[in-house]
């Protein structure tokens, strides 16, 4: 399922990217000869009244449109006014830039969709604090419901990490409003090289801030097959009532307790039907992607419900949906930006680019929670496609921008030599992030 929502996604977002390269080279009178979504010989095709064929190949890892270019092939006299070389530069920049921009729009209807629909989100309000922590440095406490970050809403917990994310690898002091007991208080938190060294930030966990949580007995409801509760006699239905005679008053402390505890043995006292019972348990050991080594016994338990109180769901009309998604893609696109910048400067890891692997494990994670996370994804990942475009990079629409751009300066193409160390270049630079994105996939593995 991971593959197919993957090839999904990816197929989506190659289908609107290059529809718009298409679509405005249909209207600048450029013949496209051929429409491809994935790439090596075409498993399926067919050719519309304009000649163009619209084929599906064997590898989704991207797509392409091919137009009439004398650079390429020989073309006859009759169809030279439709080769995209002898269009104006203005008319090729535009054909460059509309693929980016399809992207964009694509997200921006995506986002207005969702937020007509209506979002439901937890509403901020801190569960806990650990001690001298940024937050609780500030003075952040347990039930302090958080407003706003520097002035800018947060309604969900969804909006307080975008609001921290903005602000990675950086240092700054930002104004956390909160509401305390019904009243208004403002606290300033201190960021010192915020996330800089993190290749998987958690903004909330990095703050010291963890949000509240709906009360969970520790009661198994599933024990799965072959794992350390299965071998230790543990059964559904069983409450962990002490390990190593320390009470245990919920699931998180039981979850917490164990954690720490790999490949110790454990004696837990458990309540049955029966009565009261007590088992050696020895916690099997994982590796998280932090590289911390964590305990974990193989049971489950029956989460119950957020209560209603402590959602939000956001209620628009189509306008306001349609300038929501517009401010959210607006807001993507800078913050995307800037973390490459970031990433540039070396204010923020390079192990945050993620490559494929990781993209079909986000795609089959969202699409398994529903289709409106699915539809989140798309547009988050749609934005990140546009961005990439439009980097100043040979190869990519971003640098044919360039080319086009220096030519309506200097009244002529740029020449064939320069394009060909350019595009070498620019080719050196994609190899080496598609390597640092494979690397960082399979480390993550």
């Amino acid at each position: 399922m991971t593959i197919l929502y993957f090839i999904i996604a990816i197929s989506i977002l190659v289908v609107v990217h290059e529809y718009g390269h298409y679509w405005v080279a249909r209207r600048c009178g450029v013949h496209v000869i051929r429409f491809s979504v994935g790439f090596g010989k075409p498993l399926w095709s067919w050719r519309n009244s304009s000649g163009t064929e619209f084929s599906v190949a064997p590898i989704p890892l991207g797509g392409y449109v091919k137009m009439l270019d004398e650079r390429e092939a020989p073309v006859p006299d009759a169809l030279l006014s439709q080769t995209f070389n002898r269009k104006p530069p203005w008319q090729r920049i535009a054909i460059a830039l509309a693929g980016p921009v399809a992207n964009f729009i694509f997200a921006v209807l995506a986002y207005a969709a969702l937020q007509w629909h209506g979002v439901t989100g937890l509403i901020p309000v801190v569960g806990s604090v650990e001690v001298d922590s940024p937050a609780s440095l500030a003075d952040v406490r347990m039930g302090d419901e958080i407003v706003a970050i520097n002035g800018r809403v947060t309604a969900t917990w969804e909006d307080v990490n975008w609001q921290l994310l903005s602000f990675i690898g950086e240092d700054a002091d930002i104004v956390v409003s909160l509401k305390r007991d019904g009243m208004p208080s403002d606290v300033m938190v201190s960021l010192r090289d915020w996330l800089t060294a993190e290749d998987m930030p958690n903004p909330l966990l990095s703050l010291g801030v963890r949000p509240r949580q709906v009360p969970i007995p520790a009661m198994l409801a599933d024990v799965l097959p072959n794992s350390a509760a299965e071998r230790a006699g543990l059964r559904a239905g069983d409450e962990i009532v002490s390990v190593n005679g320390v009470s245990i008053d919920d699931w998180y402390a039981l979850t917490a307790l164990l954690q720490r505890s790999a490949e110790q043995m454990l004696m837990v006292e458990i309540r049955r039907a029966q009565g009261y019972e007590s088992l050696l348990v020895v916690p099997d050991s994982r590796t998280t992607d932090s590289g911390d080594v964590q305990g974990y016994i193989g049971a489950r338990v029956q989460a119950p419900a957020f209560p209603a109180t402590w959602l939000t769901t956001s209620n628009s009309t189509l306008w306001q949906s349609m300038q929501q998604g517009w401010q959210k893609t607006y807001e993507l696109i800078g913050f995307t930006l800037a973390s490459l910048w970031k990433m540039v400067a070396g204010d923020v890891s390079v192990k945050n680019l993620s490559g494929p692997i990781t993209i079909a494990k986000v795609a089959g994670d969202t699409a398994s929670s529903g289709w409106m996370d699915f539809v989140g994804f798309l547009a988050l990942l749609s934005v990140s496609l546009g961005v990439l475009n439009l980097l100043p990079i040979p190869m990519l629409d971003g640098g044919h921008i360039v080319f086009y751009l220096v030519e309506m300066m200097r009244g002529k193409p740029v020449p064939e030599s320069v394009q060909m160390v350019a595009i070498q270049i620019g080719f050196a630079v994609l190899i080496g992030l598609m390597l640092i994105a494979f690397y960082n996939d399979i480390s993550r593995l």
